[in-house]
This record gives C-alpha cells, structure tokens and sequence, in this order.
C-alpha cells in the first residue's frame, strides 16, 4: 500500500475536566477538522466545542454550552440551543441511548453529537481522577468504590472483575505504582494499603 505523505483530513477531538467548587466538574470537549492540504482559511473545515458541568453525587449534567467557532455553512450554529437537552442526564446510567434519541441524525449536529459522545467516558475518568486527587490529598472523597462507576466497561470491570475484586482486596484507586499490580498483591494486606 502506497499513501501520500500529506494527510487527507486530521480530525482530533480532545477533552479537558476542571475541578469546580464544591462538589462537580467541568468538561470540555472541542472537535477540529482540519484539510492539511488546504490553504488557510480554507484549512479548518469544523471547531465546535461542547461543554458541561457535572455534579459529583450523582454524576447528572447540570449545565451544557455548545459553541460553534469553525462551521461551513451560516445556519449551523442554530442548532446549538438543542444542546442545552443535555441538562438533567445522567452520566452514570442510559447516557448513550438518551443523546441518540435527542441528538442524531437531523435532530442535532453530527459534529456536536461526535462531542457529546466523547463526554460520557470522560467525565466518568474525569470523576475518578477528582476522587483520587482527593484521595491523594489526604481529603475524604466519595464512596471508595466510586471507581466502580465504570462497571462493565471492560474486562477489569465486569461485575465480578479483577478491578472489582482488587477494591475488596484493599487497594485504594490512585495509590502505588502503575500499572495498579496484579490482585494477588493486595490480598491478605490490610485494607488502605497499596500493597506496594
């Protein structure tokens, strides 16, 4: 296979999580398709940022702000307010099935959508890294086994995963080396310690 060194098309989508007062996060998601090809301004094809704030407790969307920077056509923006239905959802829990039935296809943005795709995930390790920077700091966090917000995500997680049963063993998310050693590390060891 042959290609030309010159891409075709880059798009990257990158997500940054801020701590918030008291007890949420803030997310921000922001999407750019760019032809290397091309000569500016022709050059960034879409920059769309999608943003929201997150309360902790219970991981539901209390806030949302779609922007527009880089678009094609005059209209797009006006799509922009039906992305403020992302308040009052869940994070936790039916995240995915509720975007598709509010926002694919003709009801949304593609772009937009892509974004708020990406949210899901990253605020959930965006809620973890808050816990374990707490943990880190020697503050309280959340329930210790807030990690299991990622049930079933992959085989660590599964309900009766090794990440699961490392929690049960006593290791405490953000402590010791990594990668987080092997469950036969942690067990027997009092609970709190890292086994390292």
């Amino acid at each position: 296979m042959t290609r030309s060194e010159l891409p075709l098309h880059r798009r990257t989508i990158t997500v940054t999580a801020y701590a918030e007062g008291g007890d949420g996060i803030s997310v921000e998601a922001e999407l750019s398709d760019v032809r290397p090809w091309a000569q500016p301004p022709a050059d960034v094809v879409h920059r769309m940022v999608l943003a929201v704030r997150v309360r902790l407790a219970d991981m539901v969307v209390v806030h949302a702000d779609a922007d527009m920077r880089t678009f094609p056509h005059a209209e797009c923006p006006l799509i922009t307010p039906v992305f403020d239905g992302l308040v009052g959802l869940s994070v936790a829990a039916g995240y995915n099935r509720a975007i598709q039935d509010r926002f694919r296809g003709v009801l949304g943005c593609s772009h937009l959508h892509e974004l708020a795709r990406a949210l899901g995930p990253a605020v959930v390790q965006a809620a973890i890294s808050a816990n374990a920077g707490l943990r880190y700091a020697g503050e309280q966090s959340h329930d210790p086994r807030s990690t299991a917000g990622v049930l079933n995500s992959c085989h660590i997680w599964a309900p009766n995963g090794v990440g699961l049963r490392k929690l049960d063993a006593g290791w405490v998310p953000g402590t010791g080396p990594r990668p987080v050693p092997p469950l036969k590390t942690f067990e027997g060891r009092e609970p709190g310690t890292s086994g390292a």
